[in-house]
């Protein structure tokens, strides 16, 4: 007698394990520490970016980090929380409607809420990045002379002559936000996949350096202000992480 195949059924089964990666308490300690090694990073800014800027990144690995990008660029992580929202049968499109806009939490299906926290994971740091970059201004790699500047706090309101707007909005990396927010979401619903999101997270970050747009410090204060945005919408309940 055969037995015939069992597949795990939506409303009754969990198809990943239930325990979540890490809490809101881990993420908001890392993003802490991003800030300190930001910090950091600021006495190796001018050197780091003269090598990138001169093309001291291998080609090949610039061919990845390039790829990468596709993991902090807006149109394509949007493009992946889709993906998500198709493939996943325990997430739903949030609701549009009041009280549900109001936060995650009112959300009248858990599907639904699951699937505001991810959008709202992602997007938080994105949008405070953006606030920051509307009052500080810092200079990109690729627009200045690397060597004529004293030290790394000389490109902070430095805005390049001639230049796009957009080449005096080093400081922080919008991308690194997105990126490490689009990790915390991911992670957050499928833990099995963290390593796999933690190195595309990583190397979308540090594609920008290698490609001259930002310095070493504007990639760790922009992942910073992701995982901060993150703990705001992600929660510790490892139903999270199940699917029902």
């Amino acid at each position: 007698m055969t037995v015939p195949l069992r597949f795990p059924n939506d409303a009754t089964e969990s198809t990943v394990p239930v325990s979540p990666p890490w809490s809101r308490r881990g993420l908001t300690l890392t993003a802490a520490a991003l800030v300190l090694l930001g910090m950091a990073m600021l006495t190796i800014d001018l050197p780091v970016a003269a090598w990138c800027k001169a093309g001291g990144v291998p080609k090949e690995v610039l061919r990845f980090l390039n790829f990468s990008e596709v993991f902090a660029h807006s149109m394509s992580v949007a493009v992946i929380l889709v993906a998500a929202l198709v493939l996943d049968p325990g997430l739903a499109f949030p609701s549009l409607r009041w009280p549900a806009l109001r936060w995650p939490s009112f959300q009248p299906t858990a599907p639904q809420e699951r699937m505001a926290r991810m959008i709202g994971a992602t997007a938080c740091g994105g949008l405070m990045v953006d606030l920051v970059k509307a009052v500080v201004d810092r200079a990109r790699p690729r627009a200045i002379d690397i060597a004529a500047q004293a030290s790394a706090w000389a490109t902070f309101g430095l805005v390049p002559a001639g230049g796009h707007h957009s080449d005096a909005n080093s400081f922080p990396s919008g991308h690194a936000a997105v990126a490490s927010g689009l990790f915390a979401a991911l992670a957050w619903r499928y833990p099995r996949g963290r390593w796999l999101f933690l190195t595309l997270a990583v190397s979308a970050a540090l594609q920008r350096v290698a490609t001259a747009a930002h310095f070493p410090s504007d990639i760790c204060l922009g992942a910073a202000f992701g995982l901060a945005g993150a703990t705001l919408f992600l929660n510790d309940r490892s139903s999270a992480s199940t699917t029902e």
